[in-house]
């Protein structure tokens, strides 16, 4: 090993999953351990054996992992137990695991009053988990439970801790931020002071966010000498989360030079994974995560992106495509002609900036953006609004009218209950249709009544989904009468996703106009969508 190589260890199966609304089951699990597998995660902390039937489940048939070493969760012996005799030290050294990692206290003021044991207990509590640890299994682990607060109340207590962990076996003692209230030049100083007792090659740090610093906590950390950095993806964890290997480790990788085992192949893959378990929650992904949001290399200036468009380097850190990303030109009322260019670019389009139709578009963004519509925030409808300028959108359908009804009434079960009928009147091909669908709610009936008329015609649209629906209002003085903006994002299984926005006084009439601009970007871009 190199001085210059890090190792990295995720705990997303077992500090993400005490994330408020995550709840992973075994096949979660599995999947996601798989994913950090293959990019190249060192260490991969399954969870806590005998804790929950989840953990349990998961350990009964533990995936087979070609990079990383799996991990098992627990604590180190109880007080008045031998290690021999502890259930659930027993639980941790029982199950099938490349290496285990167990926590226990290092600050004197949890020994006194939360155990209420002898300082010596605790330190004994800690060797004697280790030695039996080391008898039963590859590789044993240390987490120093709240360290920095220890280390500051009582350092020789705490070094003690780690000593004896580090003495008796242990390859890694790791240092933890437990509550999150350390900041980065004190975690400096202390792991330079650590790592002057205890080979740097042997410390890890485990960070917390609760003050926004545990990616910087980590880089602090590995800079006074720790090579080993724990952290979940997506930053997820109790509280304010944990420090965010997304983040770490390009960091580690491409601006401070350090060695790991995720090579520049697996760097490239970290928008995905990033995106992968935000899918897997279902939940949407934060468009400003640094490096892979989707407004990382987002550039909405004028002078920002003719800056770029001369060199990459003014604006943005790092090329996107080095860890899966992609450039971003914004489309909004501040554009100029470079963010329109820039953007036809990026979709495709070839067009002499010298066109008319090019300062057209310009003016004609501004308008409607002054008129209440984001296309900063809903690039599809940006595209749309350029193809059309442009005449290069197909008449796919014309919607000549559409009824909504909800009706608000008792069911025969005395059930107080609300339906939503729509009516649709559609021209496609020079046929006209008629359609009538319930939804749960108006925009799902007239989703519902629309589809029923386009499937027959544009079975692509099959697999199209709404993935997120937000409502604005936007003059908020004029009350019930107040425009509103709807944005729509869809998605399909090809993995695709976009964003349209309605605007109109009628929240139907908005929500129509974000759905078919939804409908018309997939059914315009199915061919160049694989492109």
């Amino acid at each position: 090993m190199t001085d210059n190589r890090i190792y990295l260890f995720d705990t997303t199966l077992r500090d993400g999953a005490q994330t408020q609304g995550v709840d992973f089951n075994p096949a979660d699990k599995e999947f996601i351990a798989r994913e950090l597998d293959h990019i190249g995660i060192d260490y991969i902390e399954g969870g806590w054996p005998g804790a929950n039937p989840t953990d349990d489940a998961f350990f009964a048939n533990p995936p087979r992992l070609k990079r990383a070493r799996l991990t098992a969760f627990g604590m180190t012996r109880r007080p008045g137990r031998s290690a021999d005799n502890d259930p659930g030290l027993s639980a941790i050294l029982n199950v099938k695991t490349d290496a285990v990692c167990m926590v226990g206290k290092a600050w004197d003021f949890h020994v006194n009053v939360a155990l209420e044991i002898d300082l010596q207990e605790n330190i004994s509590m800690i060797a004697d988990s280790v030695v039996a640890a080391k008898a039963k299994t590859g590789e044993v682990m240390y987490d120093a439970e709240h360290f920095f607060d220890g280390y500051k109340s009582n350092p020789e207590f705490a070094m003690q801790c780690l000593r004896a962990a580090h003495d008796n076996g242990a390859r890694w003692v790791v240092l933890c931020d437990t509550n999150g209230g350390t900041l980065p030049h004190e975690v400096s100083e202390i792991v330079t002071a650590v790592c002057q007792q205890i080979p740097g090659s042997h410390v890890g740090i485990h960070a917390h966010n609760d003050t926004g610093n545990a990616v910087a906590n980590s880089l602090a950390a590995v800079m006074a000498g720790a090579r080993q950095v724990q952290g979940t993806l997506n930053g997820l964890g109790e509280r304010c989360g944990n420090a965010n290997l997304i983040s770490v480790i390009p960091s580690l990788i491409l601006k401070m030079g350090f060695e790991t085992n995720v090579k520049p192949a697996d760097v490239a893959r970290l928008t995905h994974l990033s995106r992968m378990l935000d899918e897997r929650l279902n939940q949407a992904p934060d468009r400003s995560a640094p490096y892979v949001g989707e407004s990382a290399f987002a550039h909405k200036g004028g002078l920002h992106v003719s800056a770029i468009e001369k060199d990459t380097r003014t604006y943005e850190h790092i090329d996107p495509a080095l860890v899966g990303n992609r450039r971003h030109i914004v489309v909004s009322d501040q554009s100029g002609r470079s963010n329109i260019m820039a953007r036809f670019r990026e979709i495709g389009l070839d067009i002499d900036p010298k066109d008319p139709k090019v300062g057209r578009l310009v003016e004609l963004v501004k308008e409607q953006e002054f008129a209440g519509y984001a296309y900063d925030g809903a690039e599809a409808s940006f595209e749309l609004l350029a193809r059309r300028t442009l005449g290069s959108v197909p008449d796919y359908f014309n919607c000549t009218s559409f009824r909504v009804i909800d009706e608000r009434r008792w069911n025969a079960n005395s059930e107080l209950i609300t339906l939503s009928e729509a009516t649709v009147k559609l021209t496609v091909d020079e046929e006209e249709f008629m359609a009538v669908a319930e939804g749960n709610g108006p925009v799902n009936a007239l989703d519902a009544a629309l589809r029923k008329v386009l499937l027959p015609k544009y079975p692509q649209l099959e697999d199209l989904r709404l993935v997120d629906y937000k409502v604005r209002i936007l003059t908020p003085s004029a009350g019930t009468r107040a425009i509103t903006r709807v944005m729509i994002e869809s998605a399909d299984s090809a993995g695709h996703h976009w964003s349209t926005v309605g605007v109109s006084g009628n929240i139907i009439d908005a929500s129509y106009n974000a759905l078919r601009d939804s409908l018309v970007y997939k059914l315009s871009h199915e061919g160049r969508m694989d492109d």
